[in-house]
């Protein structure tokens, strides 16, 4: 779980042999002849890089050097050395020193030199070499395994650019600050919804805790370790707050009630800003493997996270797990073929837009480790063909989770390769436009009983209007606050819904490059009573015309269920018009759409008496004509309750 640094020494040991076996291959320059007292030098450079001390090795090497300037085998480890350190350009200046000395000599070291020409970006040139290398007779099938995968890899990422041309893309992560980074390692940043508080994972020696900084001014305050019971004597890590900031759901490794090595877990937001202690999801989400990686969607519906349990694909696989209308977790369910690969998907961030996926995999083709990926939900179980982000995010290395703010191009990860030195910290970035996730607005506010002001509990639904999809349905807390998300460029039913009230509704349409963030929206929902009235806002008619079109139905359909569940009810639809056009002819039309609702009730079953449609035309305005908002709201569908 935790995201230490590991060093492969192998690397530079297989160096040393190979450089002991090749001596064939020379045109002038002899190991044999290297000046004694160099070699001494240099092998003690070996032993401290054995030991993982590389930071001597290179001083050794460099005295070695400093007595023999052509000492090429010195070159050769130091390039390993410095490619180990992923210092990769100070890793292709050894290696092209140690080919200009001697490139005969040097042959059999095209394949790691070929790695650190990519490790900079150099692909073109990394592929010229690894097919040189590729050449040389009596290869050993480990080299030959090795050079074709890294041949497929360069190939990729020139394919990769031709497709995906830079545009000027500019890739300049900015480190968050001393308010978010130290002396120590900080990873997996995690964001609200309005991006103004982050909680991220700081390790301290060998602990993991979650710390907590808000944004005031454009500055991240100093972290502080997360309040309330969240925090333990226990490694926490790999975590994510919900987009309204309440829930923290996160990995615990070894916990006493743990079902495997590693659980998923879940912590409330308390009034006074604490976190209460951790609930483990129980055994129908964790399984005795391990389970990490969580992200839950801005609805609170769908809990994604990585997982190498039974009946995966591969390695470890990428899960999801619905929320019920009992508030218990389902059975999760394996994104399938198209994400999941036979090797490892790990780390998975759901965007606010609800649609956007992005995660980490070894097993899509990329530049050499771990890239990152991103893939777009195209229905409630169909997601597009991953795709790869590209260099410079991603790079030959392994990369680390990513995140991105509502805004849809603000992307946070955490990395060591822009100061080596300082270990991992916290970095934001500019996504390239096409791989960017809708930017994503909200609305929050508070539903409540009309009549006592009472905060009520209820379902709040988000439907794409064109589509007629579900974007979210969620539920708010037990005080009736609620926040839901609404990605730009498209127009959206907004309903609210609570047994023995009539229900809410409205609609938006949400433009792209929408100036605004969020909207507060408090609903006042009406008791079911005689005398009570509702606007049907998401009701459509052509204009002049009242045959009702199919991006209506939804909200037909819960007046039907409301109609079913109180089926005393008797109710009156009034039509509406502007004032455009004939008084007549608008009273004809306002009453054949009334009919057009009555029409739709009958057809489902609901009985003539309880029914009764009037039209009043532009009689009854509930706003100015001269504005078009105001004639807007003036053509409108109601529902008038005449008993229950």
């Amino acid at each position: 779980m935790s995201l230490l640094k590991f060093i492969s020494k192998i690397f530079f040991i297989s160096l040393i042999i190979q450089s002991v076996s090749f001596t064939s291959y020379a045109q002038w320059y002899d190991p044999e002849k290297v000046n004694k007292k160099a070699k001494a030098i240099y092998q003690s450079a070996y032993d401290f890089a054995v030991d993982g001390n590389y930071k001597d090795a290179v001083q050794k090497i460099n005295e070695a050097l400093a007595i023999e300037p052509k000492f090429v085998e010195a070159y050769l480890s130091r390039a390993a050395i410095h490619a180990d350190l992923k210092d990769y350009a100070s890793s292709v200046n050894d290696f092209e020193k140690a080919f200009n000395l001697d490139s005969a000599f040097c042959s059999t070291y095209q394949l790691p030199y070929s790695i650190s020409l990519a490790g900079t970006g150099e692909f073109e040139k990394a592929l010229s070499v690894i097919n040189n290398f590729m050449k040389i007779e009596k290869l050993n099938q480990q080299s030959i395994r090795s050079a074709k995968y890294r041949k497929a890899t360069y190939e990729f990422a020139l394919d990769y650019k031709q497709k995906h041309p830079e545009n000027n893309y500019n890739f300049t992560p900015v480190n968050l600050g001393t308010g978010i980074n130290s002396n120590n390692l900080e990873y997996y940043p995690s964001l609200t919804i309005d991006g103004k508080k982050m909680i991220f994972t700081r390790r301290i020696k060998n602990d993991e805790d979650f710390y907590e900084s808000e944004l005031i001014n454009n500055e991240w305050t100093v972290a502080k370790p997360a309040p309330g019971k969240i925090n333990t004597n226990l490694n926490e890590g790999a975590q994510n707050i919900s987009q309204d900031g309440d829930w923290l759901i996160f990995t615990g490794c070894n916990y006493p009630e743990g079902v495997g090595s590693c659980d998923l877990y879940i912590s409330y937001k308390l009034k006074n800003g604490g976190w209460t202690e951790a609930e483990n999801f129980g055994p129908i989400v964790n399984t005795d493997q391990w389970e990490s990686a969580p992200s839950l969607s801005p609805d609170k519906r769908d809990l994604y996270f990585a997982s190498n349990r039974f009946g995966g694909l591969g390695g470890k696989d990428i899960w999801v797990s619905h929320r019920m209308s009992n508030g218990k977790w389902g059975r999760p369910v394996n994104l399938g073929p198209l994400i999941n690969t036979s090797r490892d998907e790990t780390c998975p961030f759901i965007h606010a837009d609800n649609q956007t996926l992005y995660f980490i995999s070894n097993g899509h083709q990329g530049y050499g480790s771990s890239d990152i990926f991103l893939s777009r939900k195209l229905n409630d179980s169909t997601w597009s063909a991953p795709l790869n982000l590209g260099y410079p995010i991603n790079t030959i290395d392994d990369e680390g989770s990513l995140i991105v703010s509502s805004d849809g191009k603000t992307a946070y990860y955490a990395s060591d390769r822009l100061n080596e030195a300082a270990g991992l910290d916290i970095y934001s970035f500019q996504l390239r436009e096409d791989m960017r996730a809708a930017k994503t607005l909200w609305i929050k506010g508070k539903v409540f009983d009309k009549k006592t002001s009472v905060g009520l509990p209820s379902t709040v639904e988000l439907t794409e209007i064109n589509t007629r999809r579900i974007i979210s349905r969620l539920q708010t807390d037990e005080e009736g606050n609620y926040l839901v998300t609404l990605p730009e460029g498209k127009e959206y039913a907004f309903n609210v819904n609570r047994k023995g009230y009539l229900f809410y509704s409205d609609n938006f349409s949400i433009p792209a490059n929408s100036k605004d963030s969020f909207f507060t929206i408090n609903i006042p929902l009406q008791p079911i009573e005689a005398g009570a009235a509702i606007v049907l806002k998401n009701i459509f008619f052509d204009n002049n015309k009242f045959e009702i079109r199919h991006e209506s139905l939804d909200e037909l359909d819960r007046l039907v269920l409301l109609m079913n569940e109180n089926p005393k009810m008797t109710i009156q639809i009034n039509g509406h018009t502007d004032n455009v056009g004939n008084k007549e002819a608008n009273k004809t039309l306002s009453l054949n759409r009334a009919k057009s609702v009555m029409g739709y009730l009958l057809s489902k079953g609901i009985k003539k008496e309880r029914l009764l449609a009037k039209g009043f035309g532009d009689s009854t305005p509930i706003a100015s004509n001269d504005t078009e908002q105001g004639k807007s709201l003036n053509r409108r569908t109601e529902i008038n309750i005449i008993s229950n």
